[in-house]
């Protein structure tokens, strides 16, 4: 009866995924299909390999929940989020290296310390304004990236049509006062797998 509780839960995830023009991720905003340079298929399989591995690190621990954040993009799996030790960051990089159609794992997982309320309102402001600069950078397509910040260092994901985009987004990461470090787990279209026709 558990079992197809679980199942019944999986399918209605995977199919309020699928709705619409575009989807909206763990990570906040959405890459919008018509934009998006990756084919439709590998779009689909990489949903699929999200909301899996998503489903098993819940089951794992309800807390992970809201604490891990996961991140497919043609194949690659990219962690990020808070943990109480070591062997919670193991179990989860190897939950994500056990999801079927896993060609790597970025795992930038921190073990938890005491909350900070000032710190996480400076990496929400670097957020956003990374976010907004992004927006309004028309040489940039700022639906096809993700962005998170921890302890002021930005962890940006994303697919770049052209190397020029790559470097102009990390660029604008790194023009945000008080950012320590930029992290950029960027793809180039020519990279992918399967791309658009």
């Amino acid at each position: 009866m558990k079992f197809r509780i679980l199942i019944l839960l999986f399918v209605s995830l995977f199919f309020a995924g699928c709705v619409g023009v575009s989807s909206k991720g763990i990570f906040g905003t959405g890459v919008s299909v018509a934009l998006d340079p990756r084919s439709l298929g590998t779009q689909i399989d990489d949903s699929i390999m999200q909301k899996n591995l998503s489903a098993r690190i819940i089951m794992l621990d309800k807390k992970y929940f809201i604490s891990i954040k996961s991140k497919v993009l043609d194949g690659r799996i990219f962690l990020t989020g808070k943990v109480d030790n070591p062997e919670e960051k193991l179990k989860i990089t190897k939950l994500a290296w056990e999801t079927e159609g896993t060609r790597s794992v970025r795992n930038d997982i921190k073990i938890k310390e005491k909350f900070n309320f000032q710190q996480s309102a400076k990496d929400l402001l670097i957020t956003s304004q990374l976010r907004t600069a992004l927006i309004i950078n028309k040489q940039v397509k700022a639906t096809n990236y993700q962005i998170d910040t921890y302890k002021k260092k930005i962890y940006v994901y994303g697919i770049a049509l052209t190397s020029d985009e790559k470097s102009l987004v990390v660029q604008e990461a790194e023009e945000i006062l008080d950012v320590e470090d930029v992290i950029a787990s960027i793809l180039l279209v020519q990279d992918l797998r399967i791309q658009k026709n």
